[in-house]
């Protein structure tokens, strides 16, 4: 029996209107959707009538879940893997899984949407051509402080993700 298909699928980032037709399709096709947050993504899914089983996929759980869903693709599911909002993968443990597969030679398949990175650039009024993606400063304050030295020295606009906890530091230590 040939393996399942993992797709990975960008959610909204703030709006459930802005999932695409073709996430819509592919998560009532998949026999599993995996994700960070099971209540988080039971919301979107019966905000538009899906019923499928759902398992969670995050940091703290990903070896052991990371092999319930392989076993799932080896056995010819089909699996979506999604994040709270925005595209698994980026900031999230997500690319874990797509390597595993892909080392299995188990089919990955893109599908595209929401970014927060793209929509923030998009609105911001700030020029766009050439970004940096930074993903999260390290939480430590020395540490956060090199890096954003570090970065300092490209010609480019930067990017960086921050928890709403965090936020306050890291803006002074930026202003530094």
């Amino acid at each position: 029996m040939p393996p399942g298909t993992l797709y990975v699928v960008a959610t909204p980032i703030g709006n459930l209107e802005d999932l695409t037709l073709r996430a819509l399709r592919t998560l009532k096709e998949v026999a599993l959707v995996a994700c960070e947050d099971t209540r988080r993504t039971r919301v979107l899914l019966s905000h538009y009538g899906i019923s499928v089983p759902v398992t969670s996929y995050f940091e703290h759980n990903k070896r052991v879940k990371g092999e319930v869903i392989l076993r799932a693709l080896r056995d010819g599911k089909s699996v979506a893997l999604v994040t709270d909002a925005g595209t698994p993968g980026i900031s999230d443990p997500g690319f874990l899984l797509v390597k595993q597969a892909r080392a299995e030679a188990i089919p990955v398949t893109p599908i595209p949407g929401p970014s927060a990175v793209i929509a923030l650039l998009s609105a911001a009024g700030v020029p766009a051509d050439r970004f940096f993606f930074e993903g999260f400063l390290p939480i430590k304050p020395g540490r956060r402080v090199n890096r954003l030295q570090a970065l300092r020295e490209l010609e480019a606009t930067i990017v960086c993700y921050e928890s709403p906890h965090r936020i306050l530091a890291s803006l002074e230590a930026i202003a530094q």
